[in-house]
């Protein structure tokens, strides 16, 4: 096991050797790319399209294949089969939209049809393939799920640079893709075409799907593109930080992932990688401090707090018997309460104080009630953080004797 450790180390910390960095790094700058883009398909909700351009790369990879034995003796040349899955790849995107403006069929049954009936066809081209008597056919089941371990040198910076280069394009577009995302209209009417952008922004997923063919696999690539952004979204709601965290997610994934492939090569590194992805997207459910579970855990429990504080505090004022055991465990945390219910000297003060405040918001719900009505848990918190001092002597002195402490 220290064996496997020391391994995974050294790869971890480029010490593997020269191609095996090489992989690494360029898988994380694809994952980095794949980041990127994916946050605005996301925000467009296109996500199927993704996946449907994935699945149309595998025909082309084939055909490819055949034409390069055809022609060279030999089809395993990468920029050739990548040329051939981005060709079919954007068929399958122009079939889709067809499809879409031109029959009655929804956009997600276009991508369904479109999908399998690629994905099909490619299935059969590779079994053909495997057929042949020709040789060279070794590898060509890794575009399915992803292979580094047979990755030459001249591949693996082919794959580096292009991923480095999609990222570039990406970040020097990021505002006219997060105006189109979030506001097309208004991206039109400044002189912009959304269909163009739309159509810019599905280039770039296109590229990064069919560079990350080899490394990942057609069928998994979809997940580099889907799981960094939709974990993205725990953290921040602001685009800029989505597209960094979504980059820098992706990156690391796709980093492990290839290193962990690296060591282990009998595993699939598609599959490696988008289980790394997916614990990180565990985490981010998890622990996540703007959207995860456990922050949304506290604050539930100091929303309950609050109100059993408060409720509990004016049970005091009014001299009523307090039953509820979270109420009790919460007034006698703060020493309002003694073990046997009976109130403190601090607990009578400030029973006396959320009397007053309960007053105050009370009248402000009356006197202002359109104000109120806009305001989150108006009533929870004390009025002296949410009103100004001016407005909360005007409602002091609306007060009538009856709604005063005593």
């Amino acid at each position: 096991m220290s064996a496997v450790w020391g391994t995974f180390w050294s790869a971890f910390f480029m010490q593997a050797g020269y191609n095996t960095v090489l992989v690494s790094v360029g898988a994380a700058l694809l994952g980095a790319g794949a980041g990127a883009i994916g946050v605005f398909v996301l925000l467009r909700k296109r996500a199927l399209v993704s996946d449907a351009i994935s699945h149309a790369t595998l025909p082309g990879v084939a055909i490819a294949f055949l034409i390069g034995t055809a022609l060279f003796g030999d089809g395993r040349s990468l920029p050739l089969l990548l040329a051939g899955a981005a060709a079919s790849a954007a068929i399958g995107v122009l079939s889709v939209e067809w499809i879409k403006n031109n029959t009655r069929l929804t956009e997600d049954a276009s991508i369904g049809t479109v999908l399998s009936t690629f994905f099909a066809l490619g299935i059969v081209l590779l079994t053909i393939i495997q057929a042949m008597p020709t040789g060279g056919q070794a590898g060509m089941e890794g575009f399915l799920l992803g292979a580094t371990a047979g990755l030459l040198k001249s591949e693996a910076v082919l794959i580096a640079v292009a991923s480095f280069v999609v990222f570039l394009i990406i970040l020097a577009s990021m505002k006219e893709f997060g105006l189109v995302c979030f506001d097309p209209d208004y991206a039109t009417a400044r002189g912009w075409s959304s269909r163009r952008i739309d159509l810019a922004m599905l280039g770039l997923l296109l590229a990064v799907v069919v560079i990350g063919l080899k490394t990942v696999g057609l069928i998994l690539i979809i997940a580099l593109a889907i799981i960094p952004p939709v974990a993205a979204r725990f953290w921040t709601d602001r685009l800029p930080p989505m597209v960094a965290i979504s980059s820098g997610l992706g990156a690391v994934g796709s980093y492990t992932g290839a290193v962990i492939s690296s060591t282990a090569p009998d595993l699939p590194t598609g599959g490696v990688i988008v289980l790394v992805l997916f614990a990180l997207f565990v985490l981010s459910l998890l622990f996540a401090p703007h959207r995860g579970v456990l922050a949304a855990l506290i604050r539930h429990r100091r929303f309950q707090r609050v109100v059993h504080e408060r409720q509990g505090l004016l049970a005091l004022a009014r001299g009523e018997p307090i039953f509820d055991t979270m109420t009790r465990w919460v007034l006698r945390r703060s020493r309002y309460i003694r073990r046997d219910g009976t109130p403190t000297l601090e607990g009578r003060g400030a029973a006396a104080r959320m009397v007053r405040d309960q007053a105050l918001w009370n009248r402000y719900r009356e006197d202002y009630p359109e104000e109120a009505l806009v305001m989150d848990d108006w009533s929870l918190r004390p009025i002296e953080e949410v009103l100004p001092r001016d407005l909360i002597s005007e409602l002091e002195a609306r007060l009538t004797v009856q709604e005063l402490p005593a």
